[in-house]
């Protein structure tokens, strides 16, 4: 027990949603209605629909069966799409709520940040308001009196630190609220999506923050839409789907679990024609892709560092002059690794004027992505337009680890997406004038 934070068993949390009732109802509706049911009750046990006879409200269940065990020291982001249960995760690990089933330890103070600035009053000043709002997370006055000056500068509102929080803007407001809860010092801090506050530079700053408190060895739990910051903060991931737990395993494994709910596998041949993500001007250009190696055999996942043909079936009924094709690579996070687009290319290999039913080749010889599945975007348009027609995330494209170097020799996922070939030499230092 010595080195564990906290320990989830069996855990549950079961809500009952009630039935709307009738805006206005008569004296005679509800007399008809109490004299009838027994009857409708007795039909509905005869009928064998025990619910239906109680008029019971529909349950659902927030979180069920949920299991798992944090060591102390662990950085873990908890993931998953609106309504998996994260937040109802918190809340019973904050104890805010408590569970149906099954049980929460933890061991150690706990600290959560789960809604920035709750606590704040409005006619208080920020002054007033950080005394009041840390000494609703939990720290004793000495401890606000010590951090006090180090809040209000994280949180840059020292021109305004007298003035009513009333007259603060929502951006001001949210920051002083993660500046309070981002200096305190549990063993256990609970955060619950606080990259929607302020601007991007602040937002940079509230994740170096986070970074600082997990690298003092506490333990966090990190829930986030923005995966690039949950691979950057977290070492393990824990996916949840429809409140309950389906993938505890590394955060990459995690990420890529998280990213493929819901989505079709990795196929050779792609049909864009219904494409659910297209966004077009006219009518639509690209109708087919397909993913095919160095012998034109079609294919579904490649190897770092093998060719790569990506064909694309182009039909046009307009004469498409001077036409633009763009791919994008993405991770599992949603960040652009690198475009390819025919504009930007070799001298010759531009695409001519298209019209009609024409297939459009884009190779690349070697394929320079680490292992794991990328998103490809696609667009088609002309030197006037080109987003005439675009699809993101038309398809998946699977990488294996392979010898890109030919060294035998594949440098870790940690360093990077991209691989970049390079030539080193050596020579006697020679001094130059600037």
């Amino acid at each position: 027990m010595g080195d564990i934070a906290l320990r989830v068993e069996g855990l549950g949390k079961q809500y009952r949603i009630g039935k709307a009732e009738a805006a206005y109802r008569t004296f005679r509706d509800v007399l008809a209605d109490t004299l009838s049911a027994p009857f409708r009750r007795a039909v509905g046990l005869l009928r064998g629909n025990a619910a239906a006879a109680n008029n019971l409200s529909e349950v659902i269940w927030a979180l069920r069966d949920v299991s798992f065990t944090v060591k102390k020291g662990e950085v873990v982001g908890i993931i998953g799409r609106n309504g998996a249960g994260k937040s109802t995760l918190l809340k019973i690990l904050s104890s805010i709520t408590e569970p149906t089933t099954g049980e929460a330890k933890l061991y150690g103070r706990v600290g959560a940040l789960l809604e920035v600035g709750t606590g704040f009053h409005p006619e208080l000043t920020g002054r007033e308001n950080i005394y009041l709002n840390g000494a609703i997370l939990g720290m004793s006055r000495a401890e606000i009196r010590r951090k006090f000056d180090e809040i209000v500068a994280f949180a840059e509102v020292e021109k305004f630190i007298d003035t009513p929080v009333k007259h603060y803007s929502s951006g001001m407001g949210l920051r002083l609220g993660f500046a309070v809860a981002a200096h305190l010092e549990p063993e256990i801090l609970i955060v619950d999506e606080v990259l929607a506050v302020g601007d991007s530079a602040f937002q940079r700053k509230c994740l170096g923050k986070m970074g600082e408190v997990a690298g003092e060895g506490r333990t966090v739990l990190f829930v986030s839409h923005n995966m690039a910051a949950v691979q950057n903060l977290c070492g393990r991931g824990i996916v949840l789907e429809s409140g309950r737990l389906i993938v505890d395993a590394l955060v990459n494994i995690a990420i890529e679990a998280y990213t493929l709910q819901g989505s079709l596998p990795s196929q050779a041949e792609i049909d864009l024609h219904q494409h659910p993500n297209r966004v077009s001007k006219g009518t639509p250009i690209l109708a087919r892709a397909r993913l095919m190696n160095a012998e034109g055999i079609l294919k579904n996942a490649f190897i770092t560092g093998d060719t790569l043909i990506l064909e694309f079936h182009i039909n046009t009924v307009q004469l498409l002059k001077r036409p633009i094709i763009g791919i994008g690579f993405a991770d599992s996070s949603g960040t652009r690794i690198f475009n390819l687009v025919s504009a930007y290319t070799k001298t010759g290999s531009s695409v001519p004027d298209l019209q009609g039913n024409c297939a459009i080749c884009c190779r690349i010889d070697q394929l320079p992505l680490l292992p794991g599945r990328y998103s490809v975007s696609v667009s088609a348009g002309s030197q006037a337009e080109p987003l005439q027609d675009a699809i993101e995330d038309a398809f998946f494209l699977d990488v294996e680890a392979g010898d890109f170097f030919k060294t035998g020799n594949l440098p870790s996922v940690n360093w990077g997406k991209v691989l970049v070939q390079s030539e080193w030499e050596s020579y006697e230092w020679e001094r130059r004038s600037v």
